[in-house]
C-alpha cells in the first residue's frame, strides 16, 4: 500500500467475506486495491458522494509513534486544498484501524494511461508539469514533503491532474518520519537523497527530482535511470546521468535541472510551474483524444455498480432523483464536472452516439497489436522511432468517426533492451497473450533471429520494417513479414546508379574484410555485374588493419572513376573517406547503410562530402505524401525531426490493421491474419508493400534508397532507381 491509494487501478474489485459493510459512516462498495498495510475501498457517505477509504491493519495501529504520525501528516494534508491535489476529507486516527477518506477521481493513474497508450503528447507533459508543480507548491507551503511523486500517484482528469497520497500512512520500515537509515519512497523516482536514506537532507528539492522523472517518464514512457533490480536503478539515480534521448528537446534543460544530484542545483516548484507557465490553458482538451474516452469508461463503470447485498445497517431507501445525484457527486469528488454536464453525462452521450470505445456489449472489438522493439539498448534510437510511428497509427485509426471503422486498436508495447534473453521473454509474453494478434518488430537482425521460430510456431505475424536478415529462406511456415530488402540486396542500387546516373566505366571495390559477408556480397555482385558493363577491380583491407592510405593510392593508380566501400563500420568508413581525400581522389563514393550513422559525418568532417549512401529508409520530410505524417509526429512527440523507419513503421500498422479490417466481420484469428497479410497489397507513405504470388518474400522493387551528404548532413535523393539530381 505504500504505491498510493489505488484509485488508479484498472477496475473495481468485488468485497472479500472479510470486509465490513461499512467504515466510519461509509458504505463499502468494491475493492480498489490491497497492500502490506491495509486495504483501498471505493465507499459512498449517506449523502451520495464517493469516496477512496483506506483502511490501515491493526498491527501498525498498536505503534503508538505511529498512530501520532499518522494523525499530524492527516491533518497537515487535510488543510491542502489546491485544484490538483487530492485531500484528505476524513479521517479516524483513533480507530482501532485507523482510516482517511479522500475524494474518488476515476481517471486513470499517469502509469496506466502510458501503459495503455504511449508517451503524452507535448502539451500534456507541459501542463501536467506546470499544474503538479502547483500541486507541490501548496504541499510545501503546508511543511510537508511528498516523498513519493510516480506516475502511480498521478491521477487524470478530464480537467488536470491530481497528486495523492501525501506520506501519510505508512509503517515504521517506510514512513515520512522515519530513522535516518531507510529508503524512502519508489525506485526510479528516487532523490540521490532519498536513495542514501539520509533523511536529515529529504526537503521540498527531492519532490522536484521526483518530478523530474515523472515528466520524463510521461514524454518517453520510460524512466530516465533505466529498468532493472532496485538496487541497480538506485545506484544509476545517485551516480549516473539521466537518459533523456527521447525527451522533447524542449523539455530538455528544465528536466535536466530537476534531476541535478546536488538538490541546491535544482529549480524550485514555482520556477517549474513558471517555466511550463501557459502551457494546456485550454483545459477541456488537454489529453490526448484516447483518455478522454478511458475516463468516461471508469465513471460509466462506477455509475453503474450496485450496492452491495444487504447488512446489518439500514440506510434510508433511495428516493427518486438519487442517480442523478450520484452523477454530480462524483463529478464534485473528481472536480471534473464542466458546464453543460460531468464526466459520466458526456460518457452516456458518447455511448448513445454509438462511438464509445467502452468494453459493454454495445462496444466495439479491441484487437491488439504487440511493439517487440529495443527500447533501452544500443538501437534505442531506431526502436523508439518505430515506437512513435506505431503509436501515432494506431491513435490516429481510434480517431476516426465509428462510419469510418468497426474496431479499436489497442498497442501492447514491450522492451528487449537489445538483448537476446529478454528478447525472448518479450516474445514468450506476446504469444502467450491470445489478445494479440500482429507484432511488429523486432528492432534488430540479431533479436529477429532469436525470436522468429517462437512467433513462427504460434503462427503470430510478425512484422519487422528495420531487421535486414534473410531470414525468410531459414522458416518454415509464412508468418514471419519483413518488409525491407535483404542486405544482399544493397549491391542493385549501386549497380543502378552508377551505371546510368554517374556512368562509371571503372570502378573501384573496396573490400573491408572487417564487415565480412556483407563486403563479400558487394563486391562479388559488382565483379559479377560492373557498372556500365566497364571494369572492376577490388581492393583489400584486412579486418586486423586501418591502412586505407594504400588501398586509396591503388585506387587513384587504377585510374577509377567511382569507388564503392563495402563495409558497415562508420569508423573505418570515415577513415576510408579521410584516406581517399588525402589521395586526392574526386570522383563518386558510396557505401551500404550501416555507414550512414554520426560516427562517419563527424570523423570523416569535410572528407564525408558527396558520399552517396544506398538505405532501406526514407526521409519523409523529403516526400510530399508524408507532410501530414511529418507534421503530426513533430506536434505529438515534441522533436525537429522525424527519426529513421518512423514512418515505415507507421505503414506497417496500417498494413496491420488493413488486414484486421478486412477479417473483422467474419472473426480474426492469428492464423488468418497470415494468410490475409500474405495476400495483400498496402501502398503505404514510404513503399508499397506487396508480396511474390509464388516465393512470398517481399517485393522491394520501391525498397532501396539514396542519400546524399551535403554540408555535413545526408539529403534524401529518392528511389535508388529514380534519384533526384543534384
Amino acid at each position: 500500500m505504500t504505491g498510493g491509494h489505488g484509485q488508479g487501478h484498472a477496475g473495481v474489485r468485488a468485497l472479500k467475506p472479510g470486509d465490513p459493510p461499512f467504515v466510519g459512516g461509509y458504505r463499502l462498495l468494491g475493492r480498489l486495491g490491497a497492500g502490506g498495510m491495509g486495504v483501498v475501498y471505493l465507499a459512498r457517505s449517506t449523502g451520495g458522494a464517493l469516496v477512496a477509504l483506506k483502511v490501515i491493519r491493526a498491527e501498525y495501529a498498536s505503534d503508538h509513534d505511529f498512530r501520532a504520525r499518522f494523525r499530524r501528516e492527516a491533518e497537515a494534508a487535510a488543510g491542502l486544498s489546491g485544484r490538483w491535489v487530492v485531500p484528505v476529507t476524513a479521517a479516524a486516527p483513533q480507530a482501532r484501524e485507523p482510516w482517511l477518506a479522500t475524494a474518488f477521481v476515476p481517471g486513470p493513474s499517469l502509469a496506466e494511461a502510458v501503459a495503455l497508450h504511449g508517451p503524452l503528447p507535448d502539451g500534456t507533459v507541459r501542463a501536467l508539469g506546470a499544474r503538479l508543480a502547483e500541486a507541490l507548491i501548496e504541499v510545501h507551503a503546508a511543511g510537508l514533503v511528498h516523498r513519493d511523486v510516480k506516475p502511480g500517484n498521478v491521477l487524470l482528469a478530464l480537467d488536470g491532474p491530481r497528486l495523492i497520497d501525501f506520506g501519510i500512512a505508512r509503517g515504521t520500515g517506510a514512513t515520512a518520519l522515519t530513522a535516518s537509515d531507510v529508503v524512502i519512497g519508489s525506485p526510479g523516482y528516487l532523490s540521490p537523497e532519498q536513495a542514501r536514506a539520509q533523511g536529515g537532507e529529504i526537503g521540498p528539492p527531492s519532490d522536484i527530482f521526483s518530478l523530474g522523472c515523472v515528466l520524463a517518464y510521461a514524454a518517453t514512457g520510460r524512466r530516465p535511470f533505466g529498468i532493472g533490480t532496485p538496487a541497480a536503478v538506485i545506484f544509476r539515480a545517485v551516480h549516473e546521468e539521466p537518459d533523456l534521448d527521447a525527451v522533447p528537446w524542449a523539455l530538455v534543460p528544465l528536466l535536466t535541472g530537476c534531476l541535478a544530484k546536488d538538490p541546491r542545483a535544482r529549480p524550485t516548484a514555482p520556477e517549474v510551474r513558471d517555466a511550463l507557465a501557459g502551457e494546456g490553458e485550454g483545459e477541456d482538451d488537454w489529453l490526448p483524444s484516447a483518455l478522454p474516452r478511458l475516463i468516461a469508461e471508469r465513471s460509466a463503470t462506477v455509475l453503474s455498480l450496485p450496492d452491495p447485498g444487504p447488512s446489518t445497517r439500514v440506510l434510508p431507501p433511495e428516493r427518486p432523483g438519487l442517480a442523478r445525484r450520484r452523477l454530480l457527486t462524483l463529478g464534485s469528488a473528481a472536480c471534473v464536472v464542466a458546464v453543460g454536464g460531468g464526466v459520466a453525462a458526456w460518457a452516456a452521450s458518447r455511448s448513445a452516439a454509438g462511438n464509445s470505445g467502452a468494453t459493454g456489449s454495445g462496444a466495439p472489438p479491441r484487437y491488439v497489436v504487440g511493439l517487440h522493439a529495443d527500447l533501452s539498448g544500443k538501437d534505442k534510437a531506431v526502436g523508439r522511432a518505430q515506437e512513435r510511428g506505431v503509436r501515432l497509427a494506431v491513435e490516429q485509426f481510434n480517431s476516426r468517426s465509428r462510419d469510418g471503422r468497426s474496431f479499436d486498436l489497442a498497442l501492447k508495447v514491450l522492451d528487449d533492451a537489445g538483448e537476446t534473453e529478454r528478447a525472448a521473454e518479450v516474445a514468450g509474453s506476446l504469444v502467450a497473450d491470445h489478445g494479440v494478434y500482429a507484432v511488429i518488430g523486432p528492432t534488430g537482425k540479431t533479436m529477429t533471429q532469436a525470436v522468429v521460430a517462437r512467433y513462427e510456431k504460434a503462427l503470430l505475424p510478425i512484422v519487422t520494417v528495420s531487421s535486414g536478415s534473410d531470414l525468410f529462406s531459414k522458416i518454415t511456415t509464412r508468418a514471419f513479414f519483413q518488409l525491407r530488402p535483404d542486405e544482399d540486396t544493397l549491391s542493385t542500387a549501386f549497380i543502378q546508379y552508377l551505371t546510368h546516373t554517374e556512368k562509371s566505366r571503372r570502378t573501384a571495390l573496396i573490400d573491408d574484410r572487417a564487415a565480412s559477408r556483407t563486403s563479400w556480397q558487394i563486391v562479388r555482385d559488382l565483379t559479377t555485374f560492373p557498372p556500365s558493363n566497364g571494369t572492376t577491380t577490388t581492393h583489400v583491407v584486412p579486418a586486423d588493419s586501418e591502412d586505407f592510405d594504400t588501398v586509396a593510392a591503388a585506387v587513384l593508380a587504377a585510374k577509377s572513376e567511382a569507388v564503392v566501400y563495402g563495409g558497415f563500420s562508420p569508423h573505418r568508413a570515415a577513415r576510408c573517406a579521410l584516406a581517399l581525400e588525402q589521395a586526392g581522389f574526386r570522383g563518386t563514393r558510396m557505401a551500404p547503410e550501416p555507414v550512414l550513422e554520426a560516427a562517419f559525418l563527424n570523423e570523416a568532417g569535410p572528407a564525408a562530402e558527396g558520399w552517396v549512401i544506398c538505405t532501406t529508409y526514407v526521409d519523409p520530410a523529403e516526400l510530399p505524401a508524408a507532410a501530414s505524417f511529418v507534421t503530426a509526429y513533430k506536434k505529438r512527440f515534441g522533436v525537429r525531426t522525424v527519426g529513421r523507419f518512423a514512418v515505415e513503421a507507421y505503414d506497417a500498422l496500417n498494413f496491420v490493421a488493413e488486414g484486421l479490417r478486412e477479417l473483422a466481420s467474419a472473426g480474426v484469428e492469428r492464423g488468418a491474419m497470415v494468410r490475409r497479410l500474405r495476400a495483400s497489397t498496402y501502398k503505404g507513405l514510404a513503399k508499397t508493400i506487396q508480396f511474390d504470388a509464388v516465393t512470398d518474400e517481399f517485393r522491394w522493387v520501391d525498397g532501396l534508397f539514396l542519400h546524399r551528404v551535403q554540408n555535413g548532413t545526408p539529403h534524401f535523393l529518392g528511389r535508388y532507381d529514380q534519384p533526384k539530381k543534384v
